[in-house]
């Protein structure tokens, strides 16, 4: 009684897909987004080619570093960004959905990351220290050659306890914001902020990037402005404690300290409390965007090498956006042969695949819209191909439902049985075919490099998106439509007649011829 009650409501089933379906373009009119997120080939975008400036490369450190720079593009969600090594000394990175500024930073950042004390605080230009004379009052100045030797060995007590020579108070008062800085982490360093509004006498390193574990960004419970979130490995952990515990309770700008991104001051912090969870806060007026950028560079890593940007392009997206008109041209006739052709053999029975072809695109239209703008997803030439590719199998899965009606109707059985057994046969067919599909877009996208992803991507998901339809959509449609009195009593123009299913009218609606009885007069 369940199952007969199930197979009673097709009309629930489709009310309730089509309510998702309006639901996806909801959430798009919720956001105010209506167009995908395109490609290089079809937006244009940026290709920068880096060049190595070390005297010795290896493939191995050019592999490393275009491994990382992928990871930092994919981090910024653009979209179909390519990465690749060309030659022996070159790495070419091609993105979309990027200024050329953004992506020369981006890529070319090395992310040398180090945590020093500040000694002094001045405005962002040359003149004399707005904190007085550099110094650090009861702590012991440590001799000169124990901050010398290996950069990787960095004692932290002798890093805290630094107090500026001459060198560096003259040094520091000749600086000026936007001067050239050379970092060595076992020495003072003069540095400013990002706007070059203050800069900064820094002591020694005390915590190294290599320390970091990870990086996050986000805004804080209670708070309205984004920051990068820092957290440290067990000897970053013990460094910052040890840090944190020197300055507390000392005078500014005696009790603060900053976090400094190749050669940058991004913060500067004050010691309250002794830091004990390995955790550090960078902000200062970002935005969603440049905390991200931040984040991603530091928690995918430095470069191995050091490179300069040698040639940046705009790539204009005139050619792809011509063959994105043709392609798509081709694909409305396609289509449109598919309909004619359904309208020719079934008849108004066609009406089934051009719908089902219609919602199917609809849904793939949504999915491209709200994965572009959530995850990155971005649309080229050869995804709309898959898509074509994937949509058409809507067309061929409702064939594979109509022939095995066909097939039960021709066995004896009535157009109403025939539709619930047609289908008891033709989904396992179905599900099969897509899964073989899926499978083939699944591996493809695993193998492939490039654009050649976007089209196993789309493929993948209009394969997806065809089992959705079929089962929730042009099923449910053909029941209602076996019901009403055009389709179910075999109209000639229905494409459910009996000529054209190849039986009687009788046999189609079920009924059954039976032989006269003969009867005795006293049964009379």
């Amino acid at each position: 009684m369940a199952t007969q009650a199930k197979r009673s409501r097709p009309g629930v089933v489709l009310l309730v897909f089509l309510l998702i379906l309006a639901g996806l373009f909801t959430i798009m009119a919720a956001t105010r987004t209506w167009s995908p997120k395109l490609g290089l080939d079809l937006q244009g975008g940026q290709t920068i080619t880096l060049t190595a400036t070390n005297k010795t490369v290896t493939l191995e450190q050019l592999e490393m570093a275009r491994d990382i720079i992928r990871q930092r593009v994919d981090g910024l969600g653009v979209g179909e960004a390519n990465v690749a090594v060309q030659g022996e000394r070159h790495i070419v990175v091609s993105a979309p959905n990027v200024s050329r500024d953004d992506l020369v930073d981006l890529v070319g950042a090395t992310a040398q990351l180090a945590f020093r004390r500040i000694l002094s605080i001045d405005v962002g230009t040359a003149g004399t220290p707005a904190s007085g004379e550099p110094g650090l009052p009861g702590l012991p100045k440590p001799p000169a050659e124990e901050m010398q030797g290996d950069p990787q060995k960095l004692p932290t007590a002798d890093a805290i306890a630094y107090q500026p020579t001459q060198e560096d108070v003259q040094y520091f008062q000749e600086f000026q914001c936007g001067d050239e800085t050379h970092e060595d982490p076992t020495r003072a360093l003069a540095a400013c902020d990002e706007q070059g509004l203050q800069k900064y006498l820094l002591g020694p390193t005390v915590i190294r990037g290599q320390e970091l574990s990870t990086a996050s960004f986000g805004i804080p419970q209670g708070d309205l402005q984004y920051v990068v979130t820092l957290s440290f490995n067990s000897t970053g952990t013990a460094e910052m404690a040890e840090l944190t515990g020197a300055l507390v309770g000392q005078p500014e700008p005696s009790n603060m300290f900053a976090i400094v991104l190749d050669g940058v001051v991004e913060s500067a912090a004050s010691a309250r409390d002794r830091i004990m969870n390995g955790e550090a806060v960078i902000s200062g007026g970002f935005n969603a965007e440049t905390s991200a950028a931040l984040a991603n560079v530091l928690k995918f890593g430095a470069l191995p090498l050091s490179f300069e940007p040698s040639q940046v392009e705009t790539v204009s997206a005139t050619l792809g956006g011509e063959q994105l008109r043709v392609g798509i041209i081709a694909g409305i006739i396609g289509l449109a042969i598919v309909a004619l052709y359904s309208f020719l053999y079934y008849r108004a029975m066609g009406i089934v695949v051009v719908l089902s072809l219609i919602v199917a695109a609809l849904a793939t239209y949504a999915m491209v819209v709200l994965l572009g703008s959530t995850m990155g997803v971005a649309l080229n030439l050869p995804g709309i191909a898959g898509a074509i590719v994937g949509i058409a199998m809507t067309a061929d899965s409702f064939v594979i439902y109509f022939e095995r009606i066909r097939d039960e109707i021709r066995e004896g059985k009535s157009l109403k049985s025939a539709l619930q057994a047609g289908w008891a046969k033709a989904r396992g067919t179905i599900v099969i075919s897509d899964m073989v599909q899926l499978l083939s877009a699944l591996v493809l996208f695993v193998l492939a490099v490039g654009s050649v992803k976007g089209f196993a991507f789309m493929l993948g998901l209009t394969t997806l998106l065809d089992l959705a339809v079929v089962f929730f959509f042009t099923k449910p449609l053909v029941e209602l439509l076996g019901r009403t009195k055009f389709f179910g009593q075999g109209h000639k123009w229905s494409g459910m007649d009996a000529a054209h299913m190849g039986v009687s009218r009788d046999s189609l609606l079920g009924r059954r011829l039976r032989r006269p009885t003969s009867t005795t007069p006293q049964e009379a």
